[in-house]
């Protein structure tokens, strides 16, 4: 029961995307790409990503690319990025759902 929790969290967030109207194809792939990070990690929150991995599942080549739409991800509410500039260590993501208990 959890998870089809999880997804129609997921669908609800799609669908925001896409009446977004400052959202592009780039925010959605790697919207995408950070729900498949949140599920293989048992949809816990905050998860840690690297930059490579993310933009390789994304399909976003340029790093300048990556880092707007994640900021803007996290600028327009789907999402809370906290950098560690730090390549091993990873960065986190806060899901959308557990915004408001931060």
């Amino acid at each position: 029961m959890m998870i089809s929790k999880k997804i129609a969290s997921y669908n609800d967030l799609i669908k925001r995307l896409g009446s977004d109207k400052r959202v592009l194809a780039t925010h959605v792939s790697l919207f995408t790409a950070l729900f498949i990070f949140w599920q293989r990690r048992r949809f816990a929150s905050p998860f840690s990503i690297t930059r490579k991995t993310v933009m390789a599942y994304a399909k976003i080549a340029s790093i300048a690319t990556y880092h707007k739409c994640i900021r803007e991800l996290d600028e327009y509410g789907y999402i809370r990025y906290q950098p560690s500039f730090h390549p091993a260590k990873g960065s986190l993501i806060y899901w959308a759902e557990n915004l408001e208990k931060q």
